[in-house]
């Protein structure tokens, strides 16, 4: 940074780092809040995602969320930042820059309240962009990981590779200035707290559309795919779960009353879930799932993000058993009646835990936001609850609307996408790849079995899959 740019702050020697207007309090937790949603990432999903598949396919899928996780930074920092939190250049999007810039130490001034009129000033971080540049990027990495979820055991590394920088750009970006960055569904009031639209709806329905592009796994994927190691995947739905305190306790850029209660709120409804679908199972199928019971956790976590810092715990609890309940529904008995859901093979259910989850956390959101609350979040007048306005009705409306916004330009974007990239490589991996897994695509396996080295373990694979070429460097 050259010296005529420097802030005066920054060069008064032993106090030059906190110069007067950082809040040391809100700056302590918007970072620790960043690092625990990215800690939702990797490790959390990365490993959920290894013990939730079948063997064979254990490390690829656990590498394609590294994958995203690593592959979002460098477009966040050059270009996507600023086209979801920068300036306006059409109703749905920001103008393109980096968010690495000369200003990087500045006061954080990027809330969309300072940039339209008739709006006023809702917060003000206290803090620098360097901090809000690293909480929206694990939010954007987050996204990408799960929208992974849908695609494991068959999409090809290559594809994969090229597509994760696409769909930043093109999709999650123009969501997210849409309804946070102070685009048109900002403007109009649409009320996502802490992402149920912008993540986890998005996520859903572009995993969905993906999957039924890049087709099914192998019919014996489908008809047996037990997981490897229930007591990782475990591990890491409790680093999910926990990591949530600051997915939804980070977004009102301070620490103060209404993150304490979104944590809270947070909690209340991924417990509430949790039981609910375990109840549910119980009843019907006469036994508790763990499968399950980590289900109804993502569900309750879903469905409370657009709603966290909005609702009081009394509508927490209502959220968590409605959680439980409807997304349990879709995926146990809803997913066999209709002819779409059977045909589309959504490895791990996120059309279920996160699209269904988050819209119907949108629309819950639409009865039960509290006016005080929403006045401390969105200042759009009237966006308040139905159960709260008279005018309440039209928020729920405004909710259900946003959330068709969502999806549409979800599937239509996806959609495109992943035609241009199938114009440059197979979206499928080869047949070779899809019956041997990690081994063929990677050179590695998750475990040596049967107490054999991978050396030995992948000169036999070799021998007996047409002579497939399966050494590589690291083994």
């Amino acid at each position: 940074m050259a010296a005529s740019v420097v802030p005066t702050a920054y060069r008064q020697g032993t106090t030059a780092a906190v110069p007067e207007w950082l809040n040391k309090g809100d700056n302590a937790w918007q970072m620790v809040s960043a690092a625990l949603v990215g800690m939702q990432g990797m490790p959390g999903l990365v490993i959920l995602y290894a013990g939730l598949v079948k063997k064979k396919w254990a490390l690829n899928s656990a590498f394609m969320a590294l994958y995203a996780f690593a592959a979002v930074m460098p477009c966040w920092i050059l270009w996507a930042y600023k086209m979801s939190f920068g300036h306006r250049l059409l109703p749905f999007w920001g103008k393109a820059g980096l968010a690495a810039s000369q200003d990087f130490l500045m006061p954080q001034a990027f809330l969309p309240s300072t940039q339209y009129k008739n709006i006023t000033v809702a917060a003000q971080p206290l803090y620098s962009m360097a901090v809000m540049v690293f909480f929206q990027y694990a939010f954007a990495a987050v996204t990408v990981v799960l929208l992974a979820g849908s695609l494991l055991g068959r999409m090809s590394v290559k594809a994969w590779i090229i597509f994760v920088p696409l769909w930043t750009t093109f999709s999650y970006s123009v969501v997210a200035f849409s309804i946070w960055g102070g685009g048109f569904l900002f403007q109009w009031g649409i009320m996502d707290y802490s992402g149920g639209y912008v993540v986890h709806l998005a996520s859903g329905a572009a995993g969905f559309t993906a999957a039924y592009w890049v087709g099914p796994r192998l019919q014996e994927d489908r008809e047996e795919f037990p997981p490897n190691n229930l007591p990782l995947a475990l591990a890491g739905a409790g680093i999910l779960w926990m990591g949530w305190t600051g997915f939804n306790g980070g977004d009102p850029f301070a620490a103060n009353i209404d993150s304490s209660l979104a944590v809270l709120n947070t909690h209340i409804c991924a417990a509430t879930s949790l039981l609910a679908w375990i109840c549910w199972d119980i009843i019907i199928f006469k036994k508790p799932s763990v499968i399950g019971a980590i289900q109804g956790m993502i569900t309750g976590l879903v469905c409370i993000t657009p709603a966290a810092g909005l609702v009081q715990g009394w509508a927490a609890l209502i959220m968590g058993i409605a959680s439980g309940s409807i997304p349990w529904y879709t995926m146990t008995r809803l997913s066999n009646k209709l002819p779409l859901l059977q045909k589309v093979d959504d490895t791990l259910g996120v059309l279920h835990t996160h699209a269904v989850a988050g819209t119907l956390g949108g629309a819950l959101t639409g009865l039960f936001a509290h006016p005080s609350l929403s006045s401390m979040f969105l200042p759009v007048p009237d966006s308040n609850g139905a159960f709260y306005s008279s005018r309440g009705g039209l928020q729920f409306l405004k909710q259900l609307v946003g959330a068709i916004f969502v999806i549409g330009w979800n599937v239509i974007v996806t959609s495109i996408i992943l035609h241009i990239i199938k114009l440059i490589t197979p979206l499928r991996m080869t047949e070779e790849e899809l019956k041997i897994g990690d081994a063929a695509i990677h050179g590695e396996e998750a475990y040596a079995l049967d107490g054999r080295g991978q050396n030995e373990r992948s000169m036999q694979n070799n021998e007996n899959n047409n002579d497939v070429e399966m050494h590589h460097p690291y083994v």
